[in-house]
């Protein structure tokens, strides 16, 4: 007890140093992906405008020109900085993979924001998990910290990264035992408490009070409702084991074995999102201004739209992620998710409209319930979505639907998400050294040949 004592103290002003850190970061991030995107919304309207026969031509060059430019930068400087960086992250921590910080930390910023500011469809959540990560790694490098320091202020730095980017600090918490630890250790749970904590103050600081989705639920689901949240636990564990396989297998076929094939995949993803970035430009980038839109509750969508619009970010998700960049899942599938729910509210406003609760509160319900499926963490979902709505009424509902969602992709032969991809990348690995050990000991058998021959 007492040597954990002395750790805490030894930990205590880290842990403080690594939360102002994580937190400037994240509200740098988070403002200059707002600055991307808003500019990426501008060229449109001003091309719109003033180019009309270029301009789909225009929208179509920017988007290749940022998303070669995003994909560049990753596979030239960090290949560690490529997609979301959690699964990267959890292998660190394992002892598995290795992490240069400083390289791993303005990749993953420059590039993250390059890539959506060019309309990838990808978040802002995942990337500042695995800087604050790098933070935490460059503090523990920085003193005389023994390895469990190091891995607590790591796991730190990522859930401090979680808390401010989200508003979220329990969901940061949360996040660091049940995801990236799978276990609850004293020293990390202290570490990541303190970090989170003072992240958010940071980012509520500068980036203000508020949650991150405003939602006005007026009244608490009936009980007689629970089924309607139980079916969307059911749909989102079934869509959710769908959203893994297709990443996964999307990652297999756009694996990009040489130069030539990695500029064909840039440039032909670039036409696809310059095309549908300029008829739907709110579809393409991190997709918060949708979610919001969904949530405010000023517009109505119907069923056929909804389908339309998931199917669409679904494959949007799907290539964005394949091509290599630097950016998270994170606030895609909080989109899916948003869509599938209110398209379930609905659907229960025509079939039981005596029961059925706003559609707006199962949207709320809908993110937490795919964030678990694909994610497998229903407790972080639950946390997660509470604190960013600040609707601490639906707690039930959320239940409901987060542990269904989970039992179904629990039940389907499914690794989560970045489980399955930490084993890719880690496979990967060993095969391309295997292949190299090949290379090598043909190379010794030739030369060996070509001596003895000489020597005849």
């Amino acid at each position: 007890m007492e040597k954990l004592n002395r750790q805490r103290l030894r930990l205590l002003p880290r842990a403080l140093l690594l939360g102002v850190f994580s937190g400037l970061m994240a509200v740098a991030f988070a403002k200059t992906m707002d600055a991307g995107e808003k500019l990426r919304l501008a060229l449109l309207d001003s091309t719109a405008d003033h180019f009309d026969r270029w301009g789909v031509a225009l929208s179509i060059a920017f988007s290749v020109a940022t998303i070669s430019l995003a994909v560049w930068l990753v596979r030239f400087f960090a290949p560690a900085a490529a997609g979301s960086g959690i699964p990267h992250l959890k292998g660190v921590l394992l002892g598995y993979r290795s992490m240069v910080w400083y390289r791993v930390l303005w990749v993953k910023f420059v590039g993250g924001v390059i890539g959506v500011t060019g309309g990838l469809t990808l978040g802002r959540e995942g990337p500042t998990v695995q800087m604050g990560g790098a933070l935490g790694q460059m503090l523990g490098s920085r003193y005389h910290s023994d390895a469990l320091e190091k891995r607590s202020l790591i796991a730190a730095g990522a859930g401090a990264g979680l808390s401010a980017i989200f508003n979220a600090p329990l969901a940061g918490v949360v996040f660091v035992l049940e995801e990236l630890q799978g276990s609850f250790t004293p020293l990390v749970f202290f570490a990541a408490l303190i970090a989170s904590m003072t992240a958010d103050v940071l980012s509520r600081g500068f980036m203000g009070q508020n949650p991150v989705f405003h939602v006005t639920v007026t009244s608490i689901p009936d009980l007689a409702s629970l089924h309607l949240f139980l079916m969307l636990g059911i749909l989102a564990g079934v869509l959710g084991v769908l959203f893994n396989r297709a990443l996964l297998t999307t990652q297999r076929l756009t694996e990009a074995r040489s130069r030539w094939l990695l500029v064909s995949k840039c440039v032909s993803w670039g036409v696809i999102i310059g095309l549908i970035g300029w008829w739907m430009p709110e579809v393409c980038g991190g997709g918060q201004p949708l979610v919001q839109r969904i949530l405010s509750g000023r517009e109505h969508f119907d069923l056929w739209m909804l389908a339309f619009l998931f199917g669409l970010r679904f494959l949007l998700t799907m290539g964005s992620y394949g091509t290599g960049a630097a950016g998270g899942i994170f606030a895609p599938l909080l989109v899916l998710g948003a869509l599938l729910g209110l398209w379930i509210g609905e659907l229960g406003q025509e079939w039981f409209p005596l029961v059925a609760p706003e559609p707006l509160t199962v949207a709320v319900a809908g993110m937490a319930a795919y964030f678990t499926a694909i994610v497998r963490a229903p407790l972080t979902g639950i946390v997660l979505i509470v604190e960013m709505t600040g609707n601490y009424s639906l707690i039930l509902p959320l239940f409901t639907a987060c542990f269904s969602a989970y039992v179904i992709a629990e039940w389907w032969p499914n690794v989560p998400i970045y489980e399955a991809l930490l084993e890719r990348d880690l496979e990967k690995e060993i095969s391309q050294a295997d292949q190299s050990k090949g290379e090598i000991a043909n190379a010794a058998f030739r030369a060996s040949t070509t001596s003895s021959n000489r020597l005849r």
